[in-house]
Order: C-alpha cells, then sequence, then structure tokens
C-alpha cells in the first residue's frame, strides 16, 4: 500500500462509524445496503469491518436491529439507531464540525501562502 492509500484508509476508518450512524439515522438498513451506500459516496467497506462496527454499536446501545422477512430467502437483520445513537450522532456531528472549522482554517491560511 502507498502512503497516499494509507492517508486515505486512516482518514476513512476515522469517519466510518458517523457516515454509518447518518445513514442510519434516516432509515433501516440491511448490512449490504449500508455497504452500497458508503461505495456510492466513494467510502468502500468490507463486510468484516462493517459487521465488526455494527456489533460494538449494538453493545453500546446505540444501534439495535430487528428480522424482517425476505422473499429472496432467509429473513434479514436490518439494524437501526436507538436514541442513545442519535444522541451520540449529535455530539459526533459537533465534533465533527469543529474540526471542519479548525482544519478549514489552516487550509485558508495555507492556500493565502501558496498564491
Amino acid at each position: 500500500m502507498n502512503e497516499d492509500s494509507n492517508i486515505r484508509s486512516q482518514m476513512r476508518k476515522g469517519i466510518l462509524e458517523y457516515c454509518v450512524l447518518l445513514l442510519l439515522s434516516q432509515e433501516k438498513a440491511y448490512p449490504s445496503d449500508i455497504i452500497n451506500r458508503l461505495s456510492q459516496a466513494s467510502l468502500i467497506v468490507v463486510e468484516g469491518t462493517l459487521y465488526t462496527l455494527l456489533n460494538r454499536l449494538r453493545k453500546e446501545g446505540k444501534l439495535n436491529y430487528e428480522w424482517q422477512e425476505s422473499t429472496m430467502g432467509p429473513p434479514r437483520k436490518y439494524y437501526f439507531i436507538t436514541p442513545e445513537g442519535r444522541q451520540h450522532l449529535k455530539e459526533m456531528s459537533k465534533a465533527w464540525d469543529e474540526i471542519v472549522e479548525t482544519v478549514n482554517h489552516f487550509r485558508n491560511l495555507t492556500n493565502t501562502h501558496l498564491q
């Protein structure tokens, strides 16, 4: 893995939980649907990584799931955000906004000096 790929990988790992909670705050979702929605936004995640995250968030009380019948096979586990998860998401959104503001401050300083 080259340095550029490693940088992207580390930054994406840092935002994966936030993006998953944002997705699940909109609607219940089956894990493969979550993976597809993330990949549509160029956030590529393998199943193992997602399942590990979903299980951790469920154990922390931020997510839960329900079984729904499927027309194409066995019942499916659909994840949804809990009230505790919504509170956590609000805190993450506040932290994200602060981080973006800080990074943009330094990017603007850098851009000013590069011109």
